[in-house]
């Protein structure tokens, strides 16, 4: 399979959201710079997040319109997927009011990603139809290699985007929005290990000891110190909410996979929003902000809610080999 043969971009009201096809990095460029440099000489603002050796191939190739586009590395603005859309919100609404049109290039998924990371990445990917599905004028883009990629994970993408490769009418049929939204939310989560995971069972006067065991079970696991605060922090924000929500307890699970320490908070409430912790909190004093600071506090989340309870999953990656 190769890129797809791209010329000037289909103009489209409303949000377009597009997975372009290329075929290892010989084509990224190819693949891509029309859609950039398009965007640039119609003075839209552009924001490209890609890897940062794709970013200086794109800078290279575009010279001097290269100052028109804002680049940002997606291996910092995706080290969790859960707080991208972000980004792309505060894109949107700082340069495309007033009618203006934005576009956006971004490689959400790679090669190298864990299983539970890319399965949060594709359900990111559906949520953009949620998060932007009502925006004026704002062309997403997103290139998926095929020869770094399996099969099933191009699969996914088609699901996930209404267009493809350059084609001006949605894709129909590969496109299925709503089973995407669903397994964004309920889709079941891997089983822990069998061997490993310590567990606490909570009500409100066990927050101390969930902070607690939290603590403890991350320095035993070999977490710093800075990263086991976050996650103390982010567990007891996830505890308080299955307090607060739900029937007031829940229980905590902790373990290490993957080089990763993962706490895992289930309880028997329910969310019904999928993009609940995706959008900046307002100022105002009864926003909730819980969930959206346990996305910035951790390197993956992973949230299921179905009728039988919410499970909030919470990787932190433990310090590599020196």
């Amino acid at each position: 399979m190769t890129a797809a043969t791209v010329g000037r971009d289909t103009r489209r009201p409303g949000f377009r959201h597009e997975v372009r096809l290329y075929a290892g990095d010989a084509e990224f460029v190819g693949a891509t710079l029309d859609f950039v440099r398009d965007g640039v000489r119609a003075g839209e603002p552009v924001l490209v997040a890609v890897g940062a050796a794709k970013i200086e191939r794109l800078r290279s190739v575009l010279g001097a319109e290269a100052a028109g586009v804002q680049f940002v590395d997606m291996a910092q603005m995706g080290r969790n997927p859960n707080t991208i859309i972000p980004v792309w919100r505060d894109f949107v609404d700082t340069y495309g009011s007033g009618g203006q049109a934005v576009r956006g290039l971004g490689e959400p998924v790679w090669s190298q990603l864990s299983p539970p990371a890319l399965a949060e990445f594709q359900h990111h990917e559906a949520l953009l139809n949620l998060a932007f599905g009502d925006n004026p004028d704002f062309f997403l883009l997103c290139p998926y290699d095929t020869l770094a990629l399996p099969p099933a994970v191009i699969d996914q993408a088609l699901s996930r985007h209404p267009f493809v490769d350059g084609r001006p009418d949605r894709i129909g049929a590969q496109y299925a929005l709503e089973g995407c939204l669903n397994a964004a939310f309920t889709e079941a989560l891997p089983l822990a290990p069998r061997q490993g995971p310590r567990s606490l069972a909570f009500t409100l006067r066990d927050l101390q000891a969930v902070r607690a065991f939290v603590r403890d079970e991350a320095e035993a696991l070999g977490l710093p110190p800075n990263r086991t605060d976050d996650l103390v922090l982010a567990v007891d924000e996830a505890a308080a909410n299955s307090i607060r929500h739900a029937r007031g307890e829940g229980t905590l699970r902790v373990w290490a996979e993957d080089g990763h320490v993962v706490c895992e908070v289930a309880d028997d409430g329910r969310i019904r929003d999928p993009l609940v912790g995706r959008r900046r909190p307002e100022p105002a004093p009864a926003t909730s902000r819980g969930i959206w600071l346990i996305n910035h506090l951790c390197d993956l989340v992973q949230l299921r809610s179905t009728g039988s309870g919410t499970v909030l999953r919470l990787h932190v990656a433990l310090p590599g080999p020196d």
